[in-house]
């Protein structure tokens, strides 16, 4: 073999390994699937809601395949017309929103297909200190509600009238107030107790300008309080991608109930960037102490028509509805078997 033959062989054995290791390097760095897009409407912005923020912290979203984003829409009303309108995809909102919709005759109705909390997320705060509360101590006091319809409000009358009080009559009860202002109608001077969110009781009992005397969530037991619905429509063409998104649902259920409440705190950290820590921390444990943060997205009957039973006694039941008929659990079945 001539000198010539052996320096153009080698040549062609050097260009070979340098295509061959170019081709697997060209299919290591290739591109990577193209994330499906979900928009979600949120109703409001609360540590309430801490496992939706845990899963897009953690990538849960990701890891499934999804590209989220979140827009809050303060409102029930406001965030069902995104829904609706196709300004969002999935929505986070109370159930009792699903049923109000239903019942205007929507020919395509919303379904709620993975619940995120489970007890109502408000607390009693009143403005003067009080060590054991007697709910008898509310008659005859001034009480800033939440706005008629919304859950809140429903959850409200709903505990005063279990203990006897009737919030038409034995108190003057104040909900012509937005739900962006009432904090502040109340630390303006508005009123002797004031149903509140988290963190704003904190805060407010932080700041001595209230004093948190009760939890509406313990006092009204298990209610599909903030459920991710969406379309019929939507989960009929797109199962693949709902089915996606209650797994990394679950995914963010389970990472809260096994972490501190520091560890979900610093997690969600982010998307309340104006909140201190040590609050936050305070809200999370008094969340989890109290069992709001649903630990698995399933939607069960009890506490459907547990919902209804409070919109009933609200008298803002526009009518009964069957479990079956706005709720599908599959989706969520499907999520925890996997």
């Amino acid at each position: 073999m001539n000198k010539r033959f052996k320096f153009s062989f080698s040549c062609l054995l050097i260009a070979l390994f340098l295509f061959a290791l170019t081709a697997c390097n060209n299919s290591s760095t290739s591109e990577p699937k193209k994330l499906e897009k979900v928009r979600i409407a949120e109703v409001t912005r609360s540590i309430f809601y801490a496992p939706q923020y845990v899963a897009l912290a953690k990538g849960f979203f990701k890891e499934e395949g999804l590209d989220v984003t979140l827009t809050t829409t303060p409102g029930g009303d406001k965030t069902m017309t995104a829904l609706i309108s196709g300004g969002a995809d999935v929505a986070l909102v109370g159930s009792e929103t699903s049923i109000y919709v239903y019942a205007q005759g929507a020919s395509d109705p919303v379904i709620n297909f993975a619940q995120l909390t489970q007890t109502d997320g408000t607390f009693l705060v009143a403005r003067e200190k009080i060590d054991n509360l007697s709910w008898d101590q509310l008659k005859g006091t001034t009480f800033l509600g939440q706005r008629k319809g919304g859950m809140p409000q429903m959850v409200g009358e709903f505990v005063l009238k279990k203990h006897n009080i009737d919030p038409h009559n034995d108190l003057t009860l104040i909900q012509n107030i937005d739900f962006a202002n009432v904090a502040n109608a109340f630390a303006s001077g508005t009123g002797d107790f004031v149903q509140l969110f988290e963190p704003t009781a904190s805060i407010f009992e932080k700041e001595g300008k209230g004093h948190i005397v009760a939890s509406f969530g313990k006092e009204s037991g298990h209610v599909p309080y903030t459920t991710f619905m969406t379309k019929k429509s939507y989960m009929k063409k797109n199962k693949d991608t709902v089915e996606k998104f209650t797994r990394a649902v679950y995914k963010a259920q389970q990472w809260v109930d096994s972490h501190s409440a520091e560890e979900v705190a610093k997690a969600v950290e982010p998307y309340f960037p104006d909140t201190d820590l040590q609050i936050m921390t305070t809200v999370v444990d008094r969340y989890k102490s109290q069992g709001s943060f649903a630990t698995d997205p399933i939607l069960d009957e009890e506490e459907w028509n547990n919902l209804q039973n409070i919109m009933d006694e609200a008298g803002e039941l526009p009518q009964k509805i069957e479990y079956k008929t706005l709720v599908d659990t599959d989706f969520a079945e499907s999520a925890m078997k996997k």
